[in-house]
């Protein structure tokens, strides 16, 4: 298995996400059966988990992409997310899907944007959650997969200036 120099340690291993992400299908499945929820993709650091996640989901459903970003290397700031790039969800059932809760700015003001346009329902399913950051308070997603500590985190997705999407696990970035 590849570890590039950077990485401390594998956290999550590609078999712990397979279970994991096949629980949270099985779950998502059980609400939304005989339903046409529509499920969205935060870009770029949700795809990889929102590929295994649908491909869990026996039921009927749409997907859409949107593009919001609040990170610059390892830090985090300003969101950048264009209102003009949502897809319709009026009267829909909706399931936004995102790599990381960390501070909740990102997914508290997306969440704000979406029940702007209507929907039947917004539910929140994220692979991480690490409530140590969170700036949000009692901000909480309907689903996640793992709750993590203070790491900053990379593989399966998640990236640290673009690099390390490509790993098939997640893995603790080293800070030094």
């Amino acid at each position: 298995m590849y570890v590039p120099d950077r990485i401390e340690r594998v956290l999550y291993t590609k078999e712990e996400l397979d279970t994991r992400i096949k629980t949270l299908g099985e779950e998502l499945t059980r609400e939304y059966d005989g339903k046409n929820p529509l499920f969205i993709c935060v870009l770029k650091g949700a795809a990889v988990f929102f590929c295994d996640l649908i491909r869990h989901i026996e039921c009927k459903l749409e997907i859409d992409f949107i593009r919001a970003s609040s990170y610059s290397g390892t830090l985090s700031g300003e969101l950048s997310v264009s209102k003009s790039d949502f897809p319709d969800i009026t009267d829909r059932d909706v399931v936004i899907v995102e790599d990381i809760v960390d501070t909740a700015k990102t997914l508290s003001v997306l969440k704000k944007l979406f029940l702007e346009e209507n929907p039947k329902s917004l539910k929140i399913a994220a692979l991480l959650d690490k409530p140590s950051r969170r700036v949000v308070k009692d901000f909480k997603a309907d689903y996640t997969g793992f709750e993590i500590k203070d790491y900053f985190v990379v593989g399966y997705g998640l990236d640290c200036s673009q690099e390390y999407r490509n790993l098939p696990y997640i893995g603790i970035l080293k800070t030094d």
